[in-house]
């Protein structure tokens, strides 16, 4: 089984940037397509980004194509979220994963945008 473990999320100013991480453990991380979700209060959660397994392809949502970059490295095993100009509908819990048939999630990230 895999395991996720999300970190670098907090309180950020309308326009600034935060980069999340995501190590896991166990399994063989460098077969899967790798996806950042969020889960806003009172919403489901929804896809944000997604990357193949040997990084050459990426997809965004709409709401952040040109200000999120997503990254991995299969050697340390992580993916990244590289968040720019972060907007206050930003806010949301930050959760990494696979795509397709997703392992047990994590605890997240909390990303807060506020002035």
């Amino acid at each position: 089984q895999v395991q996720f473990v999300e970190s670098g999320g907090g309180l950020v100013q309308p326009g600034g940037s935060l980069r999340l991480s995501c190590a896991a453990s166990g399994g063989i991380f460098s077969t899967y397509a790798m996806c950042w979700y969020r889960q806003a209060p009172g919403k489901q959660r929804e896809l944000v980004a997604t990357i193949t397994y040997g990084g050459a392809s990426t997809t965004y949502a709409d709401s952040v194509k040109g200000r999120f970059t997503i990254s991995r490295d299969n050697a340390k095993k992580t993916v990244d979220l590289q968040m720019n100009n972060l907007k206050p509908e930003d806010t949301a819990v930050y959760y990494c994963n696979r795509a397709g048939p997703r392992f047990t999630w994590g605890q997240g990230t909390q990303v807060t945008v506020s002035s």
